[in-house]
């Protein structure tokens, strides 16, 4: 459901003051690039791109508060933001269906907008149920075809972000040609890393003893899960408001540990844990570890600071994987 009424309001209030009258971008009036990212992915490769040129560029994320995309209403200060800066960067999924309501609105025709389920067209994949997985009831027009609903969790294939990264850098260049040549080597080396640890993540799935993960929780990995072959159950799908599971996909997904002598049972890092712990005391044997997949949704300006990056991350979920997989 579209956040209207704040979109709303915010642009209302942007007419009234005539903040958007005639913008042009720092960029081009000679000061520092103005960049906005919707998420904590995106704001990182910004500045892995930028390098040394960080201090010419003012990177903005947008949820650094641990709000998730799923749930994140834009103020009027972030509508102003975006209104006014030379890129944008967004998911594009319906979770960002407010964003066309403020770049209709927009006067910056220099404005460079990167929308990353664009960027991977055809790669991009729709919303998935699998068995046993609790589906959340929609409302539908009848008088309206379904629309295909895509998955947005983009960012947690590592060879997704390669792509991102490589469009980004080239996007970088064109607002700012003078370095575009180090924006394209920055984002090369910072290619070579993802790439490199791609190769970690397909050792691991090929040693592992098995290749099915299950999530007592929503399930943001699809684009992993895909890449590296590994099969999964979970209780609600990635964009799923569900918190609480029934008595019915509970026992489907205890059935399946017992059925596949899973190890572990695993959740994302911002639920508390108890829909997988009641898997797990449901199951046979009860002694399965109970393991946490970072999908990047939580993240907050003070873990920035405290040095975290989408590599450290994906780093430490390749950890995660290996423990499951035992």
């Amino acid at each position: 459901m579209k956040k209207t009424i704040t979109v709303t309001i915010a642009l209302c209030l942007l007419t009234l003051i005539g903040v958007m009258a005639g913008c042009v971008g720092p960029a081009s009036s000679g000061g520092k690039l103005s960049i906005i990212t919707t998420i904590f992915p995106e704001y990182d490769w910004v500045n892995q791109i930028l390098g040394d040129k960080a201090d010419q560029a003012e990177v903005t994320m947008l949820l650094d508060n641990g709000v998730d995309l799923h749930s994140y209403k834009p103020t009027v200060d972030d509508i102003i933001k975006i209104s006014s800066c030379d890129m944008f960067i967004y998911v594009g999924g319906e979770s960002d269906e407010w964003v066309e309501d403020v770049l209709k609105e927009g006067r910056n025709n220099g404005k460079v907008i990167i929308n990353l389920l664009e960027v991977l067209g055809g790669d991009a994949k729709e919303e998935e149920v699998k068995e046993g997985m609790q589906e959340e009831g929609h409302e539908h027009d009848g008088d309206h075809e379904e629309e295909k609903e895509y998955d947005e969790h983009v960012w947690l294939s590592l060879r997704n972000t390669a792509k991102f990264c490589r469009y980004i850098a080239e996007k970088l260049g064109e607002i700012d040609p003078d370095n575009k040549d180090v924006y394209e080597a920055n984002a090369n080396t910072y290619i070579d890393k993802l790439n490199v640890l791609d190769i970690q993540y397909t050792e691991a799935v090929e040693g592992g003893k098995t290749k099915t993960l299950l999530f007592g929780d929503r399930f943001p990995f699809r684009y992993l899960a895909d890449d590296y072959g590994l099969n999964y159950y979970a209780a609600f799908s990635g964009c799923s408001a569900e918190s609480e599971a029934s008595f019915n996909t509970i026992m489907f997904l205890a059935n399946k540990v017992d059925e596949l002598g899973l190890k572990a049972v695993l959740h994302i890092e911002s639920a508390d844990g108890k829909i997988a712990k009641t898997i797990k005391n449901a199951t046979k044997t009860k002694d399965q570890s109970i393991l946490t997949l970072d999908s990047m949704q939580s993240m907050t300006a003070a873990d920035i600071m405290k040095g975290r990056s989408y590599l450290s991350v994906m780093e430490q979920n390749l950890e995660v994987l290996k423990e499951a997989m035992k």
